[in-house]
């Protein structure tokens, strides 16, 4: 099966959004981490963007050797130097160049004509080419763009020296379909060049960054760029683990695998959180605390008999201690036998049935009902048995 690339921008695109904000021992724990993953690229920041962020990833490349660590510059001459600074040390450089190629971002914010643009891009390319062996190439907001004179710009990169073409959306524009296409026409504009790797960086202002990613997957893009808990600017980015999850439960369908090791996503996440204070969703996917959180009786029902029935992965996969089954309102009896087995009852059915009636009264309440609230129900009514059967046993006699 081919691989898809997993291309981490947790450290750069992720955290240059608005509260996430890393210190350099919060980014090299946080590489540490991702190596662990699996990740095939580490973007550990924007040096140009301050000498802090520079430094941090001089040490992120001195510390993680075992993945490609790359670095962000603008097609500029400032900003391609300061990132070959920065990758000095690293193991594996990637040096990622990046210019607009929209003509509205070419008119409204650099102010350059499509001719300046190619001269730019393919000369900071060839500097990069003198420093680094690996020199990646965004066309930002690719999805806006002409697609002949994506194409253009494309051929052109690969002609200075590029091996990998990442064609943003970097506005969360675009739907899967077009998305996908716009990679079709660039892979038939390019021909058959080899060792060129086509990569998708999607973000997520329409809610579909992960749906896009998948679309150029199936378009032969052969690297993902994305981040954990889909951090990033605005919406934020496709989700790391999302991505993962999907290419690995529908291998068949897609027929590509990745290097990501499934069991180290919730660590990953949780470690995010941890650094950055910031708290994923309830209800996201994969990582989110009702990912694997079930209170509705038919579904835990369904659980209890074969939890294939409402789960597609099990937690354990990603790396998730344990499903969790949620007393509330909507659970229904087997569940709560099976929780209060967890607790060391066995009740009657007779019993069961009053401690399930207080439960629901609780839960209407309360919304949810927590283990120390199950044990105190179970308590009071289980506790009550040795008396019915001493009395049953005085009457006989």
């Amino acid at each position: 099966m081919d691989v898809v690339r997993i291309f981490d921008t947790t450290l750069r695109d992720g955290e240059q959004s608005p509260g996430f904000s890393m210190n350099t021992a919060e980014k090299i724990r946080m590489a540490h981490q991702l190596a662990t993953l699996g990740v095939d690229v580490i973007e550990a920041g924007f040096p140009i963007s301050s000498r802090g962020d520079l430094e941090a990833v001089r040490k992120v490349a001195q510390e993680v050797r075992t993945v490609p660590i790359a670095a962000l510059a603008r097609a500029r001459k400032d900003d391609v130097n300061a990132a070959i600074e920065a990758l000095e040390p690293a193991a594996a450089p990637r040096l990622h160049i990046f210019l607009a190629t929209s003509d509205l971002h070419l008119r409204v914010k650099l102010h350059m004509t499509r001719e300046q643009a190619l001269e730019a891009i393919g000369a900071m390319i060839r500097l990069g080419r003198n420093s680094v062996a690996e020199v990646e190439f965004s066309a930002e907001d690719a999805g806006r763009t002409d697609i002949d004179f994506l194409c253009q710009v494309c051929r052109l990169a690969v002609e200075a020296g590029a091996t990998v073409l990442n064609l943003p959306d970097t506005v969360g524009y675009a739907v899967p379909e077009e998305y996908g296409e716009m990679f079709r026409k660039v892979r038939a504009s390019l021909g058959d060049v080899e060792g060129i790797t086509l990569s998708a960086h999607c973000h997520d202002d329409l809610g579909m960054a992960v749906a896009n990613s998948l679309a150029a997957v199936r378009a032969g893009v052969r690297q993902i760029e994305c981040t954990i808990n889909g951090i990033g600017e605005r919406a934020g980015n496709a989700a790391l683990e999302e991505i993962a999850v999907a290419l690995a439960v529908r291998k068949e369908s897609f027929g590509v695998t990745t290097n990501i090791r499934l069991e180290h996503l919730f660590p990953s996440s949780r470690m995010l959180t941890e650094i950055t204070g910031a708290l994923v969703a309830p209800n996201k996917a994969v990582v989110g605390a009702n990912a694997f959180a079930h209170e509705a009786g038919i579904h835990q029902d369904g659980i209890i008999k074969n939890p294939l029935t409402y789960e597609i992965i099990s937690p354990e996969t990603v790396g998730v201690p344990s499903r969790l089954m949620v007393l509330g309102k909507h659970s229904g009896r087997n569940a709560l036998r099976m929780s209060l087995r967890d607790l060391g009852y066995e009740p009657s059915d007779a019993e069961l049935g009053e401690v399930y009636q207080r439960v629901n009264a609780l839960a209407d309440k309360s919304k949810n009902v927590r283990p120390r609230d199950l044990v105190a129900i179970a308590h009071e009514v289980l506790r009550r048995r040795p008396a019915v059967v001493a009395a049953e046993a005085s009457s006989t006699a």
